[in-house]
């Protein structure tokens, strides 16, 4: 029976961490094509498990089991991504039993985000209102042995909790620690919301959750006070740090204003020296991405969840810096994948 994640942290042996990675479901497809293209490349580097998010909405629900297919037939472990946006019980239920008939034994409960064009979460006529909903909907209905269901967690605070500082407005010491700057003013998730952020984290803990998956951070500090935080609520399940790299200064930028991140004066700063050099913003990407892999291992982290948006140039620079990358396993991947090519030009040539 194919291994759930839990079990893989648990066999996982030696100083090294390990690497998982992240993607997205392509709208076009040239685009699923190219992705498919890129997996001989990923699997190369023996990640413990991949990643398969939801499109907006739920849009991608039936391309993201597929791709997870693809992915469990090419010999990766697929952690699938189910929301609870636009999906009936009806519509989860098919999803879950796709992903137990194709063996795949990890699901992301969330929540999901409006879909496009729709400002407010609603919930869909007969489905599920929360991520905490959804998990013990999973628990109940196929035990706590068929899937390891991953859960979100939020150093910062969920966005919707990061709220704008009224003037004259007094932060405690841990709030100044989350404080997040915009072009409008500060933002900051209260000491007593971050609380409840940490009570519902435990509540879905509890609920069945078997590991945690942060959203994006750029201050490891604030990892350092999640992680604190997490050992003062009483939950005691791997806390896996996700890591978003920065690709391009335009798309950090957007980003990082919208899910109201956190991004220290040094790292803005740096990136503003660079951002009208493409190269120069991937190389600043890797040494910063390198820099918080060093931090976060010697806090103990075991694992590196890398956010790929589809690329690589990028994570893999990192691997390379942290001495994580196969170059022997990448020249091999890249050698099988010449094959075909050379064999349809050479067909070409001679008919």
């Amino acid at each position: 029976m194919a291994a759930r994640i839990d079990e893989l942290m648990a066999a996982h042996s030696g100083d090294a961490p390990w690497v998982a990675f992240e993607y997205y479901p392509p709208r076009t497809e040239d685009g699923v094509n190219n992705l498919k293209k890129k997996m001989p490349r990923f699997k190369a580097q023996k990640p413990l498990y991949i990643d398969m998010t939801f499109g907006a909405g739920g849009s991608t629900s039936d391309l993201t089991l597929d791709l997870c297919k693809e992915a469990k037939a090419a010999g990766l472990e697929p952690n699938m991504h189910l929301t609870c946006t636009n999906m009936p019980q009806e519509k989860i239920y098919e999803a879950l039993e796709g992903a137990k008939a194709a063996g795949i034994r990890n699901i992301v409960a969330l929540r999901g985000d409006p879909p496009l064009g729709q400002e407010r979460w609603e919930a869909v006529e007969g489905g599920f209102t929360c991520a905490l909903d959804l998990t013990k909907h999973i628990v109940k209905t196929y035990g706590k042995d068929q899937f390891c269901i991953s859960t979100a967690g939020y150093p910062e605070g969920h966005p919707g909790a990061i709220k704008k500082v009224a003037e004259g407005q007094e932060l405690s010491d841990k709030e100044k620690r989350r404080v997040v700057s915009l072009e409008d003013g500060d933002y900051v998730c209260s000491d007593a919301d971050f609380a409840k952020e940490m009570e519902y984290l435990k509540a879905k803990v509890d609920a069945g959750a078997s590991l945690i998956i942060t959203q994006m951070f750029f201050d490891v500090d604030v990892f350092a006070d999640f992680l604190e935080a997490c050992k003062e609520y009483g939950i005691t399940v791997p806390v896996i740090p996700g890591l978003m790299l920065v690709q391009n200064a335009g798309g950090f930028g957007r980003m990082t204003a919208f899910c109201k991140t956190r991004v220290p004066a040094s790292i803005r700063e740096g990136l503003e020296a660079v951002k009208e050099d493409d190269a120069a913003v991937k190389q600043f990407g890797i040494d910063l991405g390198a820099k918080m892999c060093e931090q976060l291992m010697a806090l103990g982290c075991k694992g590196l969840h890398f956010y790929t948006l589809n690329l690589e140039k990028v994570t893999f620079g990192v691997m390379r810096k942290l001495g994580l990358f196969d170059e022997d396993a990448a020249a091999a991947a890249a050698a099988a994948a010449a094959e075909p090519a050379a064999a349809a030009s050479a067909g070409a040539a001679s008919a």
